[in-house]
């Protein structure tokens, strides 16, 4: 399935090598979910001065039928590590949200009932 990506990489230089890493992890969602609506990356380099390098950033926005899944955590000095890091968290959620709407996540009891 075709996912709707937008990829956006703020303060820093346009990379068809980034790029390209991202389409390929989003394309590997669709096996956790098969009705993504739509995902959006953000790559930004924040402005902090008591880091030494420069730091990236990964949000990732992703749409689906009942629920919009964030993961904004990931940083980190390579941009590959921090982009990994993020379609792990953002993959973690989808299977969690995807086991329940399947039902696969057992409630729990209430003491005493």
């Amino acid at each position: 399935m075709q996912i709707p990506l937008q990829i956006t990489l703020k303060d820093m230089p346009q990379s068809d090598a980034v790029e390209s890493r991202i389409r390929e992890k989003a394309e590997k969602l669709s096996r956790f979910h098969e009705k993504i609506i739509s995902c959006r990356v953000v790559v930004e380099t924040p402005q902090r001065h008591q880091h030494q390098g420069k730091l990236y950033s990964v949000h990732i926005d992703l749409s689906v039928p009942g629920a919009e899944l964030v993961a904004n955590k990931a940083q980190h000095e390579d941009v590959y590590v921090a982009i990994r890091d993020a379609f792990v968290a953002i993959t973690r959620q989808l299977e969690d949200f995807a086991r329940r709407q399947r039902g696969d996540v057992k409630a729990h009891s209430t003491p005493g009932t």
